[in-house]
């Protein structure tokens, strides 16, 4: 059997999983058949448990047994409303599996341009999982291009783009866009990654990928006309919290490091957000808006 069809396996066990909450094996099995996943052929009880060890593997999702009722459920839900790479590996399949069965209709599918860089992840990939150096050649916009090694921390997707996080031999944390690398090379030189560093908590108090030493700031933001449902269901932050609703605007809370990254995507919500607090984040944003202006 193909990869691709095996994935799309996982992928209809997990979903049906979502779907119904819990079900027999019996259960899984006729809807297993009325899908037509396998060309309608029976889901062998021996193939399911096979791909139970594999869904948890490569997604960490642990489908369970109620001894009770026998069964099946997805016993750690929150695996898939979080940031992990299972999640959005999980995400990216299930995408795939449908446009995979949509060919008749991408006329009418409108997507958006895949993140630009993907051709290098493979290299960073392994770069990462073995410890090893990368010599970079990267150019920023309206600057000279350079050369440096660097030992491969991390990679972070935004924004459509790929950035990959490294220390170089400066002993400097930077940031680079994948779309302005110019080579990329494997070396045999090893690094060795600190035990107690998290990529996650690195850019926990932040939003994107600018980091700095901007200072932590509570900032509290009111939300008007769509924004409060829109803030809801896609929170700008880990740390937002409701604070107080009115049937005109709702009031959030954020604990984060404002860097130019967060402040555009204030901007860029417009009318929707007004900065209450702390003032002086109040008042740069009023400066920006005049400065837009200004081109106006």
């Amino acid at each position: 059997m193909k990869p691709a069809h095996i994935f799309q396996q996982y992928i209809w066990i997990i979903n049906t999983l979502r779907a119904y909450r819990q079900q027999t094996f019996e259960e899984l099995n006729q809807k297993w058949q009325d899908d037509k996943v396998a060309d309608g052929n029976p889901l062998q009880r021996s193939s399911f448990n096979r791909h139970r060890d594999a869904i948890l593997d490569m997604f960490g999702i642990i489908i369970d047994c109620d001894k009770k009722t026998y069964k099946y459920y997805i016993s750690n839900q929150e695996v898939l409303c979080d940031d992990s790479i299972e999640r959005w590996l999980f995400s990216t399949l299930t995408v795939h599996g449908i446009l995979a069965d949509s060919a008749a209709v991408k006329e009418r599918l409108v997507l958006e341009n895949a993140p630009a860089g993907e051709q290098y992840l493979d290299i960073i990939i392994r770069a990462i999982r073995t410890d090893r150096r990368l010599l970079i050649g990267y150019k920023k916009f309206q600057a000279e291009g350079y050369e440096k090694v660097v030992c491969p921390y991390a990679l972070k997707l935004f924004r459509q783009r790929w950035y990959l996080l490294a220390l170089n031999d400066e002993d400097q944390m930077r940031i680079y866009a994948l779309d302005r690398v110019t080579m990329l090379e494997l070396t045999d030189e090893p690094f060795e990654m600190p035990e107690d560093f998290s990529p996650g908590a690195y850019f926990s108090e932040y939003f994107g990928v600018l980091t700095n030493d901007t200072p932590m700031a509570h900032v509290i933001i009111r939300a008007h006309k769509w924004m409060p449902n829109y803030l809801r269901t896609l929170p700008l932050h880990h740390s937002q919290c409701e604070l107080a609703s009115t049937p005109d605007y709702t009031d959030f809370s954020l604990d984060i490091r404002p860097t130019s990254d967060f402040l555009g995507e204030l901007l860029r919500h417009s009318e929707g957000i007004e900065v209450l607090e702390p003032l002086d984040l109040r008042d740069r944003m009023r400066q920006m808006i005049v400065e837009t202006l200004k081109r106006y």
